[in-house]
């Protein structure tokens, strides 16, 4: 009994159609090439970085933006927002500020915001020492040892004046009260913090 012919195999539908056959890891590769692409949430995340340090650049004043490297078209729309006084006006200039952020290189401004910052959190800090100071020099007698061990340079004679006088002052009624000595005892203490006298 002879055996039927072997029939040929057909021919696979890519092949009948001459579609070109994938190559090896040539999948993984798109797979890698969409994964390196950011996401959406990446980009909308990194939109809003750029904006924030545009708000934040335009409330340096202008010569610390002189020295900052960025493009003049940047630069120009910056000084234009300071000048702009409309609240509709400027929510436009700060739209077009954070478009051309997309151009600059945000680092050196990222760094320049942060020292910025960085300078605002100390100033805060200082203040918030020296009206402590004020505060404690004049409730507590014992306060000037403890203000003589930590400024050892300060006039402790004209300390003990100006704390006197803001006493004066505060013992006065509500409507006879100058200030003037609270002023003057709070600008003594910076003074001194900072190591900055009027006559320098």
């Amino acid at each position: 009994m002879s055996s039927s012919p072997r029939r040929a195999a057909a021919p696979s539908p890519d092949a009948e159609h001459g579609a070109p056959t994938a190559l090896p890891g040539a999948e993984a590769d798109t797979a890698a090439l969409f994964d390196e692409r950011p996401s959406k949430t990446q980009r909308k995340k990194a939109s809003h970085d750029l904006q924030a340090i545009g708000e934040a650049l335009v409330e340096m004043p202008a010569s610390r933006l002189e020295g900052l490297a960025m493009p003049d078209i940047l630069r120009d729309a910056l000084h234009e927002y300071k000048r702009t006084r409309s609240h509709e006006a400027r929510r436009r200039q700060m739209q077009y500020i954070g478009k051309l952020m997309r151009r600059a290189d945000p680092e050196p401004l990222r760094e320049a915001v942060a020292a910025m910052q960085l300078g605002q959190a100390k100033d805060a800090l200082a203040l918030h020492q020296a009206e402590h100071w004020r505060v404690v020099l004049l409730a507590d007698e014992a306060a000037l040892e403890r203000w003589a061990a930590e400024f050892p340079g300060s006039d402790l004679q004209q300390l003990r004046s100006l704390v006197r006088a803001a006493r004066k002052d505060a013992a006065m009624a509500p409507e006879q009260r100058s200030g003037r000595a609270f002023r003057e005892l709070f600008r003594f203490i910076r003074q001194q913090q900072t190591g900055v006298h009027d006559d320098d």
